[in-house]
């Protein structure tokens, strides 16, 4: 009878441990992570954060899964970054200059014409210069986020529906759509009106004449469709418009070190592939729209000399005033410093 009872014993036992052991991989099943971006899938920045996503996921080796929702299926351009913070997200595609000055109106900096003549120039001021980290670290700080990857959506020019765009005369009446608030400088001394809209609600503004003109990277012109509408174009480029992968940093912190690394390491390689690629994207995109019929006009002679006094005079001075005069300083300094 003894051994009986002990002959059970054995069995429960054994099929305890395989229910255990059966069980298991339920508890160490791969954890998923949404990353949110507003960007069409067509678009440059979509495609490179599948590709972040893609790398991740097959090195993680079952360990962690990322799922990308492009086309603001989660959120919208100006809603994303507080999902991160929030944590209703675990990564967003941030786009710098819309998402960051609420937090730190030292970040127009970014957006201040012509200071940095490239992103690499612009991203060093923010991690390497100490005013530069002290506004960068303010910004992560408030919304609980950790920059995984570079993803740039483009220097940003200027595109219109109405007329060719041969100078700053021809901006003014334009209905010019504002994203940023630092745009309402250059809108405003041109004599342009401005509308507010999220990307979202571009197209449908173009389509029936809301607006006529915007300030854009040449490549989302494409991948947003915009160019069924858009005609005429105008360089110089304005300022570098940076985005990012950022990730909700308490979640990142909670991730095992070799996910930690794994996540860094394909958001360095990517993000370099995406920084590296950018600029030809624009230029490409510029040449699919002149080929469409589209008209690029380059700003020279008396027009660029009336354009820089136009931006001297009224735009730098009107912009100055949404930044604080030291980190202004230390930005005009750092970047003479490398030119």
């Amino acid at each position: 009878m003894r051994e009986f009872i002990l002959q059970k014993i054995a069995l429960c036992f054994t099929i305890i441990i395989g229910i255990f052991l059966c069980t298991m991989p339920i508890y160490s099943a791969e954890k998923v992570a949404r990353l949110s971006v507003h960007w069409s899938a067509k678009h440059h920045c979509a495609k490179h954060a599948q590709i972040f996503a893609d790398k991740v996921n097959e090195r993680a080796k079952g360990k962690l899964r990322i799922e990308v929702y492009p086309s603001k299926q989660l959120f919208g351009i100006r809603e994303v970054m507080g999902a991160v913070t929030s944590g209703a997200i675990e990564m967003g595609g941030i786009v710098g200059v819309v998402s960051f000055p609420p937090m730190n109106k030292n970040f127009n900096i970014a957006s201040y014409p012509g200071l940095f003549k490239s992103f690499d120039e612009q991203r060093s001021f923010f991690q390497e210069s100490a005013e530069g980290k002290k506004i960068w670290g303010e910004i992560t700080a408030k919304t609980n986020s950790r920059l995984v990857m570079y993803n740039p959506v483009g220097p940003v020019m200027t595109f219109s529906s109405k007329r060719e765009l041969t100078g700053i005369d021809a901006m003014k009446g334009l209905k010019a759509r504002r994203l940023l608030k630092s745009e309402e400088p250059m809108w405003d001394a041109f004599g342009s009106k401005r509308v507010s809209l999220p990307t979202g609600e571009v197209y449908t503004a173009l389509q029936t004449g809301m607006i006529d003109t915007i300030n854009s990277p040449p490549q989302s012109i494409g991948a947003y469709s915009w160019w069924e509408f858009l005609k005429f174009a105008q360089k110089p480029y304005q300022y570098y418009a940076d985005a990012f992968i950022m990730a909700n940093a308490s979640w990142f912190d909670s991730l095992s070190p070799d996910l930690q690394s794994i996540i860094l390491e394909v958001g360095k390689e990517v993000g370099d592939l995406s920084t590296n690629t950018i600029i030809d994207a624009g230029e490409d995109t510029l040449k699919k729209f002149e080929g469409m019929g589209g008209k690029v006009t380059v700003l020279s002679g008396a027009e660029k000399v009336k354009f820089d006094k136009l931006m001297a005079e009224k735009v730098i001075p009107a912009m100055a005033g949404m930044i604080d005069a030291k980190s202004l300083k230390a930005a005009e300094k750092y970047a003479a410093s490398l030119n």
